[in-house]
């Protein structure tokens, strides 16, 4: 087994670099990875349905889409992340979290701290949740991966994630909420990141054979980036992929009430309803019909807005109070 060093923070590029050990590697992998903050969601969700967009700008999270399903996640530099990519010849390790959670258990039971699978796929003390797993199954090939709350920013994680239940309608997998905890909190005695890290990459070194240390080559690395060109990088993967999804968002400002009624598929709005008790010179109907056809992304949206003057077709509300409406 190969123990893939690379020190790299870039979520997209880390993401990129699970696909590549994936498929264009023949050796089972295992690798210790940390992400600059960001939020990675499941290959079956609707992205915004599972981000608090408003946030995510404001803080410059990155949000990115992973191969494997499950529920949406925070990152940042105090949640550690680990992949193992086995062969799977015989197609029996899908869905068995167990064998690739044991080295975490073991780790943390040295440190006096009794954990445990817990449900389907997520690591708890006492209780809490401090790890989420996911699998992706390729060929003969299993990647499984988790992130483990080390000492990451959890009120992050609750602003991050924080969405309007009733906003969204549609065929994503909802994330389901836990209660989170850090395992730093249960600590007897203080330990970094990097020395958890040390120990977890030890104890899966003393658990495998043939087990050797490979740094990333120029050509790797090259085919990796070109991966997050073409995929982790874009909107097309990040938001285009999400399931068809109805968008339900009101509020009230001074110009009057303001419901908007969207409908999106492959991150494309195919129609459009702009409806309330606000007063307009003009049809609210052109801006609809422009709306249609347009990437359900801000700039986008701020682009088809642009060509109006909004007083003349919702008086008194402004073109942010509708942008909020419309994301």
């Amino acid at each position: 087994m190969l123990y893939i060093i690379s020190d790299n923070i870039n979520p997209y590029f880390n993401l990129a670099l699970e696909e590549y050990l994936l498929k264009e590697l023949d050796s089972e992998c295992f690798m210790l990875w940390r992400n600059a903050p960001c939020i990675v969601v499941g290959k079956n969700q609707n992205t915004l349905a599972e981000i608090n967009q408003e946030y995510v700008q404001k803080n410059a999270i990155k949000v990115v889409r992973r191969l494997s399903g499950g529920g949406a996640v925070f990152h940042d530099l105090g949640n550690l992340n680990y992949t193992f990519i086995v062969n799977d010849l015989h197609q029996n390790s899908f869905c068995d979290f167990g064998k690739f959670t044991l080295p975490i258990i073991a780790v943390l039971a040295k440190l006096g701290i009794k954990a445990e699978l817990s449900g389907r796929n997520d690591l708890t003390i006492a209780g809490l949740k401090f790890s989420g797993n996911a699998q992706y199954k390729y060929k003969d090939r299993l990647l499984h991966h988790g992130c483990i709350l080390f000492s990451a920013a959890i009120p992050d994680i609750s602003a991050a994630l924080q969405v309007n239940p009733a906003k969204f309608e549609g065929k994503g997998i909802k994330s389901v909420i836990s209660r989170v905890t850090n395992i730093q909190s249960h600590l007897s005695q203080p330990l970094t990141i990097e020395e958890f890290e040390t120990m977890i990459q030890s104890q899966v070194a003393s658990d495998r054979e043939n087990y050797t240390m490979y740094n990333l080559t120029p050509g790797d690395i090259a085919k990796v980036n070109k991966l997050v060109q073409e995929r982790y990088a874009t909107w097309e993967w990040n938001y285009g992929t999400s399931p068809e999804y109805n968008l339900k968002n009101a509020a009230r400002f001074t110009g009057g009430f303001v419901e908007i009624l969207l409908n999106v598929k492959s991150g494309i709005i195919r129609n459009a309803r702009i409806q309330g008790d606000f007063f307009g010179k003009y049809d609210i109907c052109q801006i609809e019909q422009a709306l249609i056809g347009i990437k359900h992304e801000e700039e986008a949206v701020l682009a088809v807005l642009s060509r109006f003057n909004l007083q003349d077709y919702l008086a008194n509300v402004s073109a942010a109070e509708l942008i909020r409406l419309l994301l």
